[in-house]
């Protein structure tokens, strides 16, 4: 049988050794963790997990977590290394030279262009999301994602006739759509 109240109580104790931003992930995946134990437990026979195992699991997570977070932001994976590997490199300091370390840049970074110009590593970099505008303007890429039903009021209104009223809706929905879309560049 799982114990909600106490997994959220046992993680409550310990979501403060995170990140302000993290805490509630650290929250759920220790509750998750804790979970899982008992559930494993239970399989083989086991009763409840004692009030230590469960702080104990909770710890493990916490330590996970921070693990995580100097691999992110000091770019060293050093766990894929031997055991007297990580041993050489510790008593050498030989982490910066670590051909298994993820190198990380910064995007301040002053870059020399081909042209020979200064510029930072950031504004070199191409927006998945931006608009190609000469695509965009051309009628007959649009036209290839167009909805028939669009095309077909669209039609109505070079001719100069009335929009019925579903036509109207429809249109002015499209229209709604298409500035959501566009509000979120």
């Amino acid at each position: 049988m799982l114990y909600w109240e106490k997994y959220r109580e046992v993680a409550t104790r310990y979501e403060h050794k995170a990140k302000v931003e993290d805490r509630e992930d650290l929250n759920h995946t220790i509750i998750l963790s804790l979970a899982q134990a008992q559930l494993s437990l239970e399989r083989n026979g086991g009763h409840q997990l004692s009030d230590m195992t469960l702080l104990r699991i909770a710890s493990h997570e916490v330590a996970n977590y921070w693990r995580t977070q100097y691999k992110f932001t000091n770019g060293l994976d050093c766990g894929s290394c031997s055991k007297t590997q990580r041993q050489k490199c510790r008593s050498s300091d030989l982490y910066s030279e670590c051909p298994k370390a993820i190198k990380l840049e910064y995007l301040d970074k002053p870059i020399i262009d081909t042209e020979g110009n200064l510029t930072e590593l950031g504004q070199l970099i191409a927006d998945d999301k931006a608009i190609d505008l000469d695509a965009w303007l051309e009628a007959k890429t649009w036209l290839l994602g167009c909805p028939k039903r669009l095309l077909d009021i669209a039609h109505k209104r070079l001719a100069g006739l009335p929009l019925n009223a579903t036509d109207d809706k429809y249109l002015d929905r499209f229209r709604q759509k298409e500035r959501r879309q566009m509000s979120l560049f």
